[in-house]
């Protein structure tokens, strides 16, 4: 068991690094409001991520996955929040140019949380993970029900990790530069970025 475990946690940091939607909007959070909304948001998402691994383990994404407007209806529900987050990240960086003191508005911790923990549980795909890959390292042996939950939280773990370091960085780098155009330019990347992922989702199966 232990080595599925840790193979899985191998697996896991591979994916974690690869850049998502979860790592713009921690990126875009810790550069508008600090390290923070970042960790919260970065909280957020590896909650989202969890509640999939159980949703997996008692057979709802399983459900979900089978009924395919189901499915459609929630993958459509998180392309528009992305388009929606990228919406609000262009607006806020013209906002955010204009200004002599860099960001005007900051997101509150438990906002920040919100948005991490919506853009994990409105991504579907996520439960298509623990439902194709996930089975693949739980042991014959094993209750499965547990070590569905078990290797969700190894996820989630090292999930919160990356994006955690991901946010500190990003926090870090702002102080250091401490220029409104920086982040005027982050921000309007961002926003550019999460509006593509999110037309990409909304157009693909």
């Amino acid at each position: 068991m232990l080595n599925s475990v840790l193979a899985f946690a191998g697996l896991c940091v591979v994916l974690a690094v690869t850049p998502g939607p979860d790592t713009f909007i921690v990126l875009r959070l810790a550069v508008r409001s600090g390290s923070g909304a970042g960790i919260a948001a970065a909280g957020g998402a590896a909650a989202g991520s969890l509640l999939w691994a159980v949703a997996a383990g008692v057979g709802l994404a399983a459900l979900l996955a089978n009924w395919g407007l189901g499915y459609t209806v929630v993958r459509a529900l998180g392309a528009l929040y992305l388009v929606y987050l990228g919406v609000q990240a262009l607006r806020a960086q013209e906002t955010t140019e204009a200004s002599t003191a860099g960001v005007s508005e900051r997101v509150r911790w438990w906002r920040a949380g919100g948005m991490g923990l919506l853009s994990a549980v409105l991504n579907p795909k996520i439960g298509l993970f623990f439902l194709a890959v996930v089975p693949q390292f739980v042991p014959r042996e094993a209750n499965v029900v547990e070590m569905t939950f078990l290797l969700g939280c190894v996820d989630a773990g090292v999930a919160f990790a990356w994006l955690t370091l991901v946010s500190l960085g990003a926090a870090r780098m702002m102080r250091w530069l401490n220029r409104p155009k920086v982040g005027a330019t982050l921000e309007r990347t961002t926003g550019v970025v999460l509006i593509g992922l999110g037309v990409v989702t909304l157009t693909t199966g």
